[in-house]
């Protein structure tokens, strides 16, 4: 039985306004997750001050990472409601959460001004923003797909997956407007608040929008012939055939899903501003082409996915990404700072030191101290970027080597707080004028970069992203069940991007930190890409053109 979306043609303007709605409103859901991922080091400095400065941004890139945490529990929250009661109203609730935590994280006490009150508050409202980008993906995607033809459903929902670029543009052009407007010092004391605060006149717009549609077709019809879940949760989890299609959706597409989208638009953020040092303007100027670039290649791709097939349009992108990684990061390097790659090739730097008193450098809930003479060196290094092998002390010692010449590193373990901070501080300077002799840029200066290389490069890791995330909305729609959908392809879904990419940027600048190999934390999103590529060649089914009604 076809479904009503597709044994009647729509008019032009009635599936135009089903997709302005439903994307218009994710893209303001995605601005409001966005702005908090690109001001990461701002929040980091406003919220954790009482930390050192590697791990309180490890501490908010964790509670970026806490946000993405509770998306699959908004998935099975909002997929419930969404598959019992409607889809226009589970995602017209999610877009409203949404817009009032963002707008109350911009009125939050900081640090210095509340202690751990603001800090724990944070917390609360980045797990209410997780819930409710968790029920809001499913419900635009399926909302678009019920109501698109099937020849053309990969082109309608590659409009939801660009929605993530209109959100991400709109955070990043708020954010450069504001900082450009005020100046940094300003921005970094309290005009990092007007992002968040200006989010009130978008969740207006959006919650307006989504207000005057109508239910989905799809679900409209299976109201009407009775055949609405009773127990979606189970119907999802408890069918083996069903729990077989969710598996098959996490790990054939969402773990690549995962790991390409989010390396190639937050990771990379970290790996050009805090492993290379380029500045914060530049990287964001860089990050504003790569969105912009994305915006239509995710239609694009999504309509190449109505000709050729799901499949092999995503696994495409899953491969190009795979293969990519190591040498792409290499060639990044060698453009963005290339004095600081030829100064790590001329002059390697190393930590002499005593092996058993390194403690782990991955403190994601920022208690550790790091208070040794080894722990403050690899600190030091890894807050500025630079990448060290460790070796052994013949007198038991810790001592930085650059070159010809030794820095001797005291430790801080008898220290109290203020004194810890000073002898660290006086650490940094001392490494810092070796490495200065040695060649070392003390940052990323644009005027040496060859930006047309960087932007090829960043742009073909755009392309990897946009292929395999346009057409993966149409293919998770396509795999489940009118009755289920909302459930059964929101949890994968949000497993994969919040737990497998919301991990992403804490995990692989973690690896950075315990091993001082910058391209270490690579090897996160190596590994889920590749269990993908596996899973989908093996498993996955080709979906293009599939009647929903007869999923």
């Amino acid at each position: 039985m076809a479904t009503m979306a597709e044994e009647h043609h729509h008019k032009p303007w009635s599936m135009a306004r089903v997709i302005i709605a439903s994307s218009a409103g994710t893209a303001f859901e995605w601005y409001d997750f966005f702005i908090f991922g690109s001001l990461a080091p701002v929040i980091s400095r406003v919220f954790f001050a009482g930390l050192e400065p590697t791990s309180a941004l490890i501490a908010a890139l964790g509670l970026f990472a806490a946000g993405f945490a509770f998306r699959p529990l908004g998935a099975l929250i909002f997929g419930v409601v969404g598959d019992k009661l409607g889809r226009k109203g589970a995602f017209l609730v999610t877009v409203t959460l949404m817009g009032a935590a963002t707008f109350l994280i911009g009125l939050l006490p900081t640090y210095a001004q509340s202690g751990s009150t603001g800090p724990v508050l944070l917390i609360v409202l980045r797990i209410l923003q997780g819930i409710a980008l968790g029920g809001e993906y499913g419900g635009a995607a399926i909302y678009v797909a019920e109501h698109a033809p099937a020849a053309k459903r990969g082109a309608a929902t590659g409009w939801i997956q660009s929605s993530a670029s209109f959100g991400l543009l709109a955070a990043l052009l708020v954010i450069v407007a504001t900082r450009t407007a005020v100046g940094q010092d300003a921005f970094n004391a309290w005009a990092w608040r007007i992002p968040f605060l200006a989010s009130a006149v978008l969740l207006g717009i959006s919650v307006w929008m989504r207000a005057k549609l109508a239910e989905s077709p799809e679900f409209a019809r299976i109201r009407e012939e009775g055949k609405i879940a009773h127990a979606p949760l189970r119907e999802s989890f408890g069918n083996r055939k069903n729990l077989k299609r969710v598996f098959i959706a996490f790990f054939g597409i969402m773990c690549a899903q995962g790991a390409v989208w989010y390396f190639t638009f937050f990771y990379m953020q970290v790996f050009l501003e805090k492993s290379l040092g380029l500045p914060s303007q530049t990287k964001d100027l860089l990050l504003i082409v790569m969105t912009v670039v994305s915006a239509p290649l995710y239609v694009y791709f999504g309509r190449l996915s109505d000709k050729l097939g799901r499949k092999p349009v995503m696994i495409g992108g899953m491969l190009l990404a795979l293969f990519m990684y190591f040498p792409a990061s290499h060639w990044i390097a060698a453009a963005a700072n290339p004095r600081l790659v030829e100064a790590q090739r001329n002059t390697p730097i190393f930590v002499d030191t005593n092996p058993a008193t390194c403690s782990v450098q991955f403190d994601p809930l920022g208690t550790a101290k790091f208070v040794s003479a080894c722990d403050i060196a690899k600190g030091t290094l890894v807050t500025k970027g630079i990448s060290f092998t460790t070796r052994r002390s013949n007198d038991g010692g810790t001592y930085v080597v650059v070159g010809t010449e030794r820095v001797s590193i005291a430790s801080g373990e008898q220290l109290n707080a203020a004194d810890l901070k000073a002898l660290k501080a006086k650490t940094a300077d001392s490494i810092g004028t070796e490495l200065q002799a040695a060649g070392y840029p003390k940052s990323a200066d644009p005027a040496y970069a060859n930006m047309t290389v960087l932007i090829i490069i960043l742009l073909a890791f755009v392309v990897a992203a946009t292929a395999l995330y346009g057409p993966q909305a149409a293919a998770l729609v396509e795999m489940f069940p009118t009755r289920i959908r909302y459930t059964a392809m929101s949890f994968p879904y949000h497993v994969g991007t919040g737990w497998v990419g919301g991990f992403l940027p804490v995990t692989s600048f973690a690896l950075v930190a315990i091993t001082g190999n910058i391209y270490e934390g690579l090897w996160y999103a190596v590994i889920f890409t590749a269990i993908s590529v596996v899973v989908s060649l093996f498993f996955l089914k080709e979906t293009a053109g599939r009647r929903l009604a007869e999923v």
